[in-house]
């Protein structure tokens, strides 16, 4: 039983972490990634300049990180579940912040890539963007769970 448990909080995890990893590399580089989006803003808006493409380009690549990021801390958020929520949140965010480092000095070894401060800022911007959502998602759970059973009082 204790195997399942691992598997079922910590696999999604490491597998997220792994999909990261692989797309710091050259796979998911600006140099790749423009050969999609080029050319399908250029078939959406045809007299799209090559300044504006790189400027979307630069924002859905930002937006990615930020994403990437709020996917792993919810999922840290997930496995580390057996915590008390006064640390956990911490500990999600430390963890997600060490690893935007880790995968950004990674990126400085890939010659099409560049490890960047300003992108560990982002990644940790978007760990904490899925902390808070998460939070929310508690909270608004657990409020309706009250609205909800509330009403019931099994003494009428």
């Amino acid at each position: 039983m204790k195997l399942r448990s691992l598997l079922k909080y910590w696999l999604p995890v490491l597998v997220w972490m792994i999909f990261i990893f692989i797309g710091s590399g050259d796979l998911l580089s600006a140099e790749h990634t423009s050969r999609f989006i080029g050319p399908f803003l250029r078939w959406f808006a045809p007299g799209i300049t090559d300044a504006t493409v790189a400027s979307i380009q630069f924002i859905v690549r930002k937006c990615a990180h930020l994403t990437e990021y709020g996917v792993l801390a919810t999922l840290l958020l997930r496995a580390f579940r057996q915590l008390p929520l006064t640390r956990v949140f911490g500990i999600t965010f430390v963890v997600a912040a060490v690893f935007a480092a880790l995968d950004e000095f990674h990126q400085s070894f890939v010659a099409s890539r560049t490890g960047s401060p300003w992108d560990v800022i982002i990644d940790c911007i978007g760990a904490l963007a899925g902390l808070v959502l998460y939070g929310f998602m508690i909270r608004r759970k657990r409020s309706t769970f009250k609205i909800r059973y509330s009403t019931f009082d099994i003494r009428h």
